[in-house]
């Protein structure tokens, strides 16, 4: 296995829509294998494999504490159950070191095809809801900052390109 770049806001390539995987085989899982350990290092509880710049509809999460029930939703679809919303403050491996407020709906159902590419659907509600919301907004280019008013994303943008140009140097 292997640890992987995350790109970091503002990067464009952030903003490229994923393509659906034509068929999960070992290929898929190695670079699904690769993602949770990306995301366990970092450390995260979801990561969407545009943040590690492959443009395929591919996400890993791990809510558990013990780090020990990984999820894969592959070529997902989200359909929501309830529009009533939660509020939560969402951070993000690409927007390192922020953390804001986001309402997504508090329940939903996501269709995809898991790390065997066998079918998956299953209902969800709460973080579980909000972190696939999340990744899967990844998949489209969208990032949580765009939630935000247009004051604070410029502000959130500022302070990232700053601490790249100073890791640059």
């Amino acid at each position: 296995m292997a640890l992987l770049e995350i790109l970091e806001f503002p990067d464009p390539r952030l903003r490229t829509e994923a393509k659906p995987v034509a068929s999960v085989d070992d290929a898929v899982r190695r670079l699904v294998d690769n993602m949770f350990e990306t995301m366990y290092a970092a450390p995260g509880i979801g990561l969407a494999a545009t943040q590690v710049n492959v443009h395929q509809r591919i996400i890993v999460m791990d809510l558990s504490d013990e780090k020990d029930k990984p999820l894969v939703f592959i070529n997902p679809k989200l359909e929501i159950l309830d529009h009533e919303t939660l509020e939560y403050d969402e951070g993000c491996l690409s927007v390192p070191g922020f953390y804001e407020t986001v309402n997504r709906p508090g329940r939903i159902r996501v269709k995809a095809l898991d790390r065997q590419g066998e079918p998956l659907d299953m209902e969800a509600d709460g973080l579980l809801a909000i972190c696939v919301q999340h990744e899967i907004d990844h998949l489209g280019g969208k990032l949580f900052v765009d939630y935000l008013s247009t004051v604070k994303r410029q502000r959130i943008r500022a302070k990232l390109v700053k601490e790249h140009r100073k890791k640059a140097s």
